[in-house]
């Protein structure tokens, strides 16, 4: 039997049915769904994982934070650990019966790790086995079939590089992150993640956020102009200095020009200006072109993985920007002679040649992110057609000619005054045809020649402030996380949704929390190793060279745990000072503003069974509260209610949108006022009950001891006095208020 190991379920399915000389049979082993068929009389099954299948942790000896040191991490042992029991059981059953096996996972340092963790497994019931490995790039019929023509050697180099990034990245995560919560005082759900590639990146978007804070607006004005001309059409100009740092100079400027002025055409200038195709996607242009459109990088991601997965687009992840000479790139084109893309297909298609655009990274594991097959609208949702429409348009975009535009500077005397204005027009469209993302749009001058007169229909000068500098967007934040070494093309997109859920940051663009910035600096003074991308970029380059084969794995693993213990050394001598840093810094994360009644700090608070809310630092003296949602990290914005002046609140619960809900004050308000009405609408719908067996509550017992007692219908129990009642029936006086109430 020869069994085939796939990544996800969806890929072996789709193995299965390209290879499969009629349709694939369904069997279900061990509670897993495996496809197999016969071919020259062998029977060939293919399985799919569900990615890692085992995962790396320390013995459970080390699980108690409070017994075990954070620093006794750095040279404990590891386990493996089983995630997928069921499709575990699965490999071993067929493993037994399999003579050979084929790893089909995905080609990259993941891929080969997850392939030979399966393959380990069924090593374990069948040492002998013969294995061997097929690498491809699109799961279409034609890359599937060169594939499992040309089966090649399981790399274990690159699974080794793997297998030393999951090390490393537990060893670093689990030592620091214990170390930094219980030195903060912050477990249980609570707690603050530190991590190898995470903490230099958190790193930037603070230090970002502090030029920020330390920049200081400078005051400058503009001057402008509208033009008239002698066909009555108006036109913006700008004084040629642009910005004003000098109140008295643009004074002056402006008592010098009026309404009704001649503006006189002193200098014209027409070029041309040629737009360069872009380059081909890699997978950090690729998640920067969606994060321009609307995606976070996550979900990008995510979307680009079941395209891949479906067959529509090539793997996303990737460092290439140049398309190799084995892929048929007219052939790839074709496939789009009919459907939504028909007309830019054939429109390429009259090219004589081809030649595509190319970018400064080459590679040879994966080509650059193309469609692989063509789609139908209906196939998709929204968000997979879009994503899915951005690589077949960038696609084209790479064999199309330059764009070209006509641009005009023009040059105005106004009173002694130079002002200018800047015309575009695009003449040819090139691969701004194919690829219509963030165009510019054209700016159009009327026409001119030098030494017209146009007439100066207004004059405006506008106050503006110098803005400090902005905040990361992800795409943004990606690509410098590439500059610096931070990550891989796998993981970046994973480490931003980390700060999201670990609340360290908000928005997008980036803002970081108070507890980032109290993370940040606590590590940059006490242990700035940890902060800066030296010491991770070095890393990433040490596991380059494993997948090279150039040094052992073991090697790179005692390198990091030896950088851990001075780290470690550093931070034992400053165990107070850290301690006391953190505190300081998570507690103005807590403050949302100034109590209306006493003027103290309101912050979020912890009843004694646990629950949250809005309390007065003034109590007992003052009893102020708000409410607050019972679950979700609570982030506390820079943003204030004008009424209120407190800070928005923004709740981030795992797998959910987060929840802007704003000024807990007014939130608070809100929900009295809509519980309010809620109960008025009950009231009216709600009917008066005619007996007293109508009333919720009074069963034949009650109802007799009413009836001793004298009241003997509604009307008698609503006029009766609660108090005296309860004395002569032995009810609760609660009880037959709440009875009142219901008549009323």
């Amino acid at each position: 039997m020869h069994l085939i190991i796939a990544e996800k379920h969806i890929a072996a399915k789709r193995i299965a049915k390209i290879l499969a000389p009629g349709k694939p049979k369904q069997v279900r082993v061990s509670g897993v769904d495996t496809y197999e068929y016969e071919e020259d009389e062998e029977k060939k099954v293919f399985i799919g994982l569900s990615g890692h299948i085992v995962k790396l942790d320390f013995p459970k000896a080390y699980n108690n934070w409070q017994k075990v040191e954070a620093k006794e991490l750095v040279g404990a042992d590891i386990i493996t650990a089983s995630t997928q029991v069921k499709i575990v059981a699965a490999l071993k059953k067929l493993g037994k019966k399999a003579t050979r096996v084929t790893i089909a996972t995905d080609y990259d340092r993941e891929g080969e790790l997850i392939g030979v963790e399966a393959l380990d497994i069924i090593k374990d019931v069948n040492p002998d086995i013969q294995f061997q490995r097929v690498h491809y790039s699109a799961i279409t019929p034609k890359a599937i079939d060169k594939a499992f023509s040309n089966p090649l050697n399981v790399d274990f180099d690159l699974a080794d590089a793997g297998h030393s990034r999951q090390v490393i990245d537990l060893v670093w995560g689990a030592s620091l992150t214990r170390y930094i919560s219980l030195a903060a005082g912050r477990l249980g759900k609570m707690f603050l993640s530190v991590g190898r590639v995470q903490s230099p990146t958190l790193s930037l978007i603070v230090e970002r956020e502090k030029e920020r804070e330390a920049f200081i607006p400078k005051p400058y004005w503009e001057i402008s102009a509208v033009l008239k001309d002698k066909n009555g059409e108006k036109f913006n100009v700008e004084h040629r200095k642009r910005r004003f740092w000098d109140k008295a100079e643009v004074d002056a400027v402006m008592a010098r020009i009026s309404k009704g002025d001649e503006a006189v055409v002193t200098e014209l200038a027409t070029s041309e200006k040629t737009d360069k195709p872009p380059t081909p996607f890699n997978t950090t242009e690729f998640i920067s072109a969606a994060s321009s459109i609307g995606f976070t990088a996550a979900n990008a991601m995510r979307i680009a993985e079941s395209l891949y997965t479906n067959g529509y687009i090539s793997y996303p992840r990737t460092d290439n920007t140049v398309y190799p000479d084995s892929l048929d790139l007219r052939a790839q084109i074709e496939i789009f002679k009919k459907g939504a893309f028909k007309q830019y297909a054939l429109k390429l298609l009259e090219k004589k040649k081809l030649v595509p655009t190319k970018g400064k990274k080459e590679t040879t594991d994966h080509p650059p992110i193309y469609p692989a097959s063509l789609a139908k609208k209906s196939d998709m949702n929204e968000q997979e057609w879009k994503l899915y429409e951005l690589v077949v348009r960038r696609f084209f975009a790479t064999f199309a000619d330059p764009a070209k535009w006509e641009t005009i500077r023009a040059k105005f005397d106004i009173k002694g005054e130079d002002f200018k204005a800047n015309g575009a027009r695009l003449v040819v469209p090139g691969w701004r045809w194919y690829y219509h993302y963030n165009a510019p749009e054209d700016r159009l001058l009327p026409k001119m020649e030098e030494g017209d007169k146009h007439i100066v229909n207004e004059i405006e000068m506008v106050a503006k402030e110098t803005k400090p500098p902005g905040r990361y967007g992800q795409g943004r934040l990606i690509k410098i996380m590439e500059e610096m070494g931070l990550g891989t093309k796998a993981t970046r997109h994973d480490i931003i949704s980390k700060l999201y859920s670990r609340a360290y940051v908000h928005g997008n663009p980036l803002q970081p929390t108070k507890t980032a910035v109290a993370v940040v600096d606590t590590l940059e003074k006490f242990a700035p190793t940890i902060s800066k991308p030296d010491m991770t970029s070095k890393l990433e380059a040490d596991m380059d060279r494993i997948a090279e084969g150039e040094i052992p794995e073991e090697e790179v693993l005692n390198e990091s745990r030896e950088m851990l213990e001075i780290i470690f050394n550093d931070l034992e001598k400053n165990r107070e000072d850290i301690s006391e840093s953190l505190r300081a810094g998570l507690r103005e994360d807590k403050i949302i503003g100034k109590c209306s009644q006493c003027g103290s700090n309101l912050m979020v608070m912890r009843s004694k069974r646990g629950g949250r809310f809005i309390g007065c630092e003034g109590y007992p003296d003052c009893n102020f509260s708000l409410p607050l949602p019972k679950s979700g990290k609570i982030v506390v914005t820079d943003k204030s209610c004008e009424e209120h002046g407190l800070y928005h609140i923004r709740i981030i619960t795992s797998g959910k949108r987060p929840w802007n809900l704003g000024c807990a004050h007014c939130n608070f308000i809100e929900w009295q006022k809509t519980r309010e009405e809620e109960k008025e609408k009950q009231d009216e719908n709600k009917e008066r009950p005619e007996s007293l067996g109508d009333i919720s509550g009074i069963g034949k017992v009650t109802e007799e001891k009413l009836a001793d007692a004298g009241i003997c219908t509604v009307e008698d129990l609503c006029e009766a006095d609660a108090f005296e009642l309860a004395k002569t029936t032995s009810i609760s006086v609660k009880k037959i208020k709440n009875w009142q109430s219901e008549i009323v």
